[in-house]
């Protein structure tokens, strides 16, 4: 794992699309003093979309045409179906710039037949970096220099820990844990509100337990150096209420096939979105 808190970086950043990703890492940055707002260009179509950017106190863009001509880096938070069409518009950046692209699926390879010959870093964020809480993998193309991929890790370390592989299909893998994995903790906790009003809790209450409820685990499990295992073994008593519902879970392996299936299908669909396919 690698990650430091940055202090504020010189140069021009450019980032391309402000959904709710871009605006995440956006915010991050300018809160942590990591960036200036006044060297943040961002392209965004979408009225709200760009005007809340402006209101950061970036320059915003509705498309790239009004861009200045030097950049230091710039980052695509697109959807990998826009990127096709989107990221040729800013070839012209690529003597000068380091380019990040947190699209799914779409690999350096493909980058590099979009832009040219450029420096691509993938990255893939999630959206607890928002908070602070988020967890980021990055995977550097050829001709990074270590200074650069040095400033991007401190970067994204802003919304947490940040952790570089060596082979970049493992992006694909992380994509489907942890890009894609708090989509499946929501609707779990969106299970277990159901459950839980089902069982006769009333349905505020039985939504902020499931909360408190996956917090709680999940920060315990951060704290202590026991795996996962071992703690549910610990607040598992035999013949108790805990014992009744792992069987459920447990049984036959259910719950883990289902969860193999679920991330295979994410896999086999980031793979998939490669523009080369």
């Amino acid at each position: 794992m690698v990650g430091t808190v940055p202090s504020a970086a010189a140069g021009r950043l450019i980032l391309v699309g402000c959904g709710n990703m871009g605006y995440a890492l956006l915010s991050g940055w300018l809160d942590s003093k990591a960036l200036e707002p006044g060297n943040v260009h961002v392209v965004e179509p979408l009225d709200d979309l760009r005007e809340r950017a402006a209101r950061l106190g970036t320059k915003a863009h509705e498309g790239p045409a009004s861009l200045p001509d030097q950049a230091n880096l710039v980052v695509f938070a697109l959807k990998p179906q826009a990127m096709v069409a989107e990221v040729p518009a800013y070839r012209r950046f690529a003597e000068q710039a380091v380019f990040v692209s947190i699209a799914a699926g779409i690999t350096i390879r493909d980058l590099g037949a979009l832009l040219g010959k450029a420096r691509v870093i993938r990255a893939m964020p999630n959206t607890a970096a928002a908070i602070g809480k988020g967890s980021t993998i990055v995977f550097p193309g050829d001709g990074v220099q270590e200074i650069s991929l040095n400033r991007v890790v401190s970067l994204f370390a802003v919304g947490g820990p940040v952790h570089k592989v060596d082979s970049e299909p493992l992006l694909d893998a992380a994509t489907a844990i942890s890009g894609s994995g708090p989509a499946y903790l929501f609707y779990f906790m969106e299970c277990l509100a159901i459950a839980a009003r089902e069982l006769g809790l009333p349905g505020q209450l039985a939504m902020t337990l499931a909360k408190e409820t996956v917090f709680g685990a999940g920060a315990l499990a951060m704290q202590t150096e026991s795996e996962p295992g071992q703690l549910r073994r610990q607040v598992t008593s035999a013949k108790g209420t805990t014992e009744a519902a792992l069987s459920i879970l447990t049984g036959g392996d259910e719950l883990l096939c289902l969860i193999r299936r679920t991330t295979r299908a994410a896999f086999d669909r980031s793979k998939s979105l490669s523009a080369n396919k």
